[in-house]
């Protein structure tokens, strides 16, 4: 997926020699977490919104240097990545630098997440599920393959946590044959966290325990 004709060129950036009195009108009339400064036309890094409220705003840029962030991408960089460089360092706004650190411009985040949405994970109809397994027991090669071999299509696959050894992972699937697929999944050992459809499964433990119900009951 290719995202560089969203750079951005309307958002400014500042010199380091750069009044804040600047920076603050920046913030106060934009939605922006952060904004670049170069140094010599290279980059030198981003500025929070956050750290304001410390600073002396009679001073220059210049004089919180210490403050300056060191986050950017370049435009090889890929859609995936460039949402995580978003996520880890909080922000809604990352400059694109070229090769030799200058700034081409701004990812803003709305624009990358809506191409993320534009992806078919979410435009094409499907069924969410939601496994988990042991961090070293499981494989996207065998989660293609449970999916696949229960005839449905795997429209896409994503981690979306990771804590004490086990994985999860969210699966965007066909509409067909989800319980079959939710069935092999559970015959691999894996968890099933959430399933968007009636879950056979559960259907069947509950009749049979309605059953049982009804045989203590006579």
């Amino acid at each position: 997926m290719q995202i560089q004709s969203h750079i951005i060129n309307s958002v400014p950036y500042f010199e380091v020699k750069d009044s804040l009195k600047e920076v603050i009108t920046f913030f106060n009339n934009s939605t922006y977490s952060h904004v670049a400064i170069i140094e010599d036309g290279r980059f030198a890094g981003t500025l929070s919104e956050n750290d304001l409220a410390t600073f002396e705003k009679e001073k220059n840029i210049e004089d919180y240097r210490y403050n300056l962030e060191s986050f950017f991408v370049d435009k090889r960089t890929s859609w995936l990545d460039v949402l995580e460089v978003f996520a880890r360092n909080e922000t809604n706004l990352v400059p694109v630098l070229d090769d030799d650190g200058y700034i081409q411009g701004y990812y803003d985040l709305n624009d990358v997440v809506g191409v993320f949405i534009d992806t078919p994970f979410f435009t094409e109809p499907g069924g969410i599920l939601v496994v988990a397994k042991g961090i070293r027991d499981y494989s996207f090669s065998e989660i293609a393959q449970i999916v696949e071999s229960n005839n449905t299509k795997l429209l896409g696959a994503f981690i979306t946590d990771s804590r004490n050894e086990v994985i999860q992972i969210t699966l965007k699937i066909g509409t067909t044959n989800l319980n079959d697929v939710i069935q092999s999944f559970r015959r691999y050992n894996y968890n099933i966290l959430f399933g968007n459809n009636d879950d056979q499964f559960l259907e069947d433990l509950k009749q049979r325990s309605d059953y049982l119900d009804k045989y203590l009951n006579v």
